[in-house]
This record gives structure tokens, sequence and C-alpha cells, in this order.
């Protein structure tokens, strides 16, 4: 009994990934807890399923990895109440300024950018300039949701009584959008060491609404082809996008600098102006023949292409020249790309790659578009006499 004793008060303060079989037959992933002298459980909300698939698989692995990273934070932070690390952190440190300062470092990103600024709006008229992140707990940004919930676009309107004025809600994606944007700061704060817990443990945020992601056809594509455009360098970006998957930002600011021979490939190397991410991307021959003649190296290879509203208008102008009436956009050649290599074969693992997505489930979401199964499926009814 005394070594059961003595072995007991000895142990660590510890955090164990362990795993427990639902009735469904997957598998739901929680930690467990050894902390002053006491246990407790933490379940993570992940769950890993019956993985038959490629896609499955690779699912699981992403969602064991989050479950890893998860329980190495919780880790460090019972590691920094056991050694007494919680005066390295600043409380104390003003909440909007730091909010501000992240604004500021993301002037350079057009579209995001903005969606930063509208998110400050809010939290300015959400809290003041006293709120610190000793403020910032659970109960905080409940409250925060609560209030998107009830915001209008007018950032200086909450819905108190909605006779005074025609309320106009924000849209579920732009809530989801301003809430990630808290969610960013947060976890940064974290990562620099202003706060010692992170406060965001166990809120989920809103729930994205699936928006359509409008595509050209293969028969649409070879029809604007065909089809002449009033400025020739805007159809030879979009057609490159079709056939690469890269953003309007990225070919803009394309150079000659970043096309490079690569074997038998043409190989174009540039750092998503989005994510930041670092891509490699071989393209096809057809691909190739779009880019026109080689340039110097500091030239751009779609010189003159610039989008904006203007170009929105001739965009639209050639499509219904070419017989598509779909809503089109320059993004349209993006989606354009994923749907085209997923219905001629692609694995979307591949597919992943080539658009540089992070994450597989953006990805899936083309395959929810083109799913062969259910063509398939809706032509088993055999042939009805008419």
């Amino acid at each position: 009994m005394e070594t059961k004793k003595t072995s007991k008060s000895k142990r660590k303060e510890s955090v164990t990934l362990r795993r427990k079989k639902l009735a469904n037959g997957n598998v739901s992933l929680y930690l467990d807890i050894y902390w002053n002298g006491r246990r407790s459980y933490e379940f993570l909300k992940l769950y890993l399923t019956k993985a038959k698939t490629p896609l499955e698989k690779s699912i699981n692995k992403e969602t064991l990895a989050t479950a890893e990273a998860i329980k190495a934070k919780r880790q460090i932070e019972l590691q920094n109440n056991e050694y007494g690390f919680s005066s390295h952190f600043k409380l104390d440190t003003p909440f909007l300024d730091y909010f501000r300062k992240m604004c500021k470092d993301r002037e350079d990103s057009e579209g995001n950018s903005g969606n930063w600024k509208s998110t400050l709006r809010h939290l300015e008229n959400y809290c003041d300039e006293k709120t610190t992140f000793k403020d910032i707990t659970a109960d905080w940004i409940n409250g925060f949701k609560d209030y998107l919930n009830n915001a209008d676009k007018d950032t200086h309107k909450v819905k108190h009584n909605t006779d005074e004025y025609e309320f106009k809600p924000l849209s579920q994606n732009t809530k989801v959008s301003y809430f990630n944007k808290l969610r960013a700061c947060i976890n940064k704060a974290f990562d620099d060491r202003v706060l010692a817990i992170n406060p965001l443990r166990g809120i989920e945020g809103f729930k994205q609404d699936e928006t359509e992601r409008v595509y050209l056809t293969l028969d649409e594509v070879k029809s604007l082809t065909a089809t002449e455009c009033r400025y020739p360098v805007l159809k030879r970006a979009f057609l490159f996008g079709c056939l690469t998957g890269m953003r309007k930002s990225d070919i803009e600011k394309m150079t000659w600098k970043d096309v490079q021979k690569f074997g038998d490939f043409t190989r174009v190397t540039f750092k998503q102006k989005k994510t930041g991410g670092q891509e490699y991307l071989d393209i096809s021959e057809q691909a190739v023949g779009y880019m026109g003649e080689r340039g110097k190296d500091n030239e751009k290879v779609f010189s003159g292409f610039k989008y904006n509203s203007y170009t929105l208008v001739e965009l639209s102008k050639w499509c219904m020249k070419a017989g598509i009436t779909k809503d089109v956009t320059f993004h349209t050649s993006r989606h354009t790309f994923a749907v085209l290599m997923l219905d001629l074969g692609a694995e979307i693992y591949t597919v992943s790659k080539l658009l540089g997505h992070k994450e597989l489930k953006t990805t899936q979401i083309y395959s929810n578009i083109l799913d062969k199964k259910k063509q398939e499926a809706v032509n088993l009814i055999p042939k009805l006499k008419i």
C-alpha cells in the first residue's frame, strides 16, 4: 500500500489522447488530463469514421492531426500552470489595438482586408477601448456571436425594434467570416503568449451556408475558345485559368521569371496571394499556348490584364456572345478547372494539390457538384412506356 501511495504522489501532470468507440461504429477522440492530483476528460468533438476510400482515410488522418495539435497545446498549458509562467502573459493588452494591428498587416490583401476592417467596425460597436484580453472569456465570445445574430449590415444598428427601420441582417456566410476573423485574432494572441489559456475551447463558430459554384462545361469552354473577345488578354487569362485553376490575383501578378521549364513540363512557381502558400504548378501545353511569346523576366505574362468591374462587364458580354447565360466571374475559371479535372477522372487528392488547397474537404465541395454515383443512380429506373 505504501508503495502505491508513493507512486501516485510522484505522478506527473499529463495529457493523453484516447479513443472511445461509439454505437454507430465511429470513434470519438478525447483527452485524459491528469493535473494537480485530479483527472478530468475533455471531449474534442472530433470523430474517426470507418474509412474505406482514400478520401475518408485522408480526412481521418487530418482529424487525428488536429487532435494531436490540441493535445500538445493542453500539455503546454499544464506546464505553464505548474511552473508559474502566468506572469509572462500580457492579459492587459488592449484588445482593439491588437485587432487593428492585425488589420494593418493585411492591408495588401484586397478582399480579405475589407473583411477584417468590417469585422473591426462591429467589434468597436460591441466593446470599447478599455477592453483587454483579460476580458476575452468564453462568455464574451458567445456574446459577440449573439451580437452578430442581431447586427444589421449598417454596423451602427442592432435589432431591437424592427418597426423603427428596415432591418437587414448579416448573411450566414458574412457571420462565418467575421467570427473567423475574431477566432484568428484570439488564436494569434494565444500563440503570442498574450493569453495563458485559449478561451475559444469548446466554442463552435457559425456554420457555412453552401453557395452555388458556377462552372463551365467542356463544351462551354470550347465555345468561348471559338468566340472573339473585345480584349484578347482577358480571353487568354480566363482560358488559362480554366486550364490551370490559378486565381485571378495570381495570374495578374505572374511574371516570366515565375515560368520555367521542368523536364518535359512548363512549371509556374508562385506564392499564393490569398493564402501565402508556396506553389509549384506544372501546366499543360494548351495552357502554355495562352501565355503568348515569352518576355523578359520582370515582365508580366498577361501584361495589361487587370480584373475590375469594367473587365467583369466585358467578360459577361463575351460569355453571352458565346451563348453562355450563366453568371460568370473570373473565379468561374477556377471552379471550371476543378470540375473538369474530376469529371475527366483525376483523383480528388491530386486536384486538391493542383488547386493549392490546405484541406481536402475544401476540394470535396467540387466532388459533391459532380457526383458520378448520383448520375448513375438516376438512370437505374427502367424506361417506362409512354
